[in-house]
C-alpha cells in the first residue's frame, strides 16, 4: 500500500481547523491502515515529523430520499499530532 492509498483526503471542518494551532491535522484514511502506516504515510507525503496518531471509525448515517432509505459509507478518521519542532502542513495553512 502506498502513501496515497492510505491518506484519502483531508477533513476540513470548523472543529478540525481549530485544532491546527495545536499542530493536529485530520484526515480520512484507508479502513485497513494502522497507526504506524498512517504516521509513515503522513511523514512521506508532507515531509513532517509525526508525534502521535489517534484513529476512530465513523459509522455510516441513515439517509432518506422519499420512501427509500440507506446508509452512507462508513470510514476511518485519523487525527495526526506533529512534533513541536516540526513545520506545519502547507495545505492547511492556506485555509486559515
Amino acid at each position: 500500500m502506498t502513501a496515497h492509498d492510505i491518506v484519502i483526503r483531508p477533513i476540513i471542518t470548523e472543529k478540525s481547523m481549530s485544532a491546527i494551532g495545536a499542530k493536529k491535522y485530520t484526515f480520512e484514511v484507508a479502513r485497513d491502515a494502522n497507526k504506524i502506516q498512517i504516521a509513515s504515510a503522513i511523514e512521506e507525503l508532507f515531509k513532517v515529523k509525526v508525534a502521535k496518531v489517534n484513529t476512530l471509525h465513523v459509522r455510516g448515517h441513515l439517509r432518506r430520499q422519499g420512501r427509500t432509505q440507506g446508509y452512507t459509507a462508513a470510514w476511518k478518521k485519523a487525527v495526526v499530532t506533529l512534533t513541536p519542532d516540526s513545520k506545519g502542513i502547507e495545505f492547511f495553512e492556506g485555509m486559515m
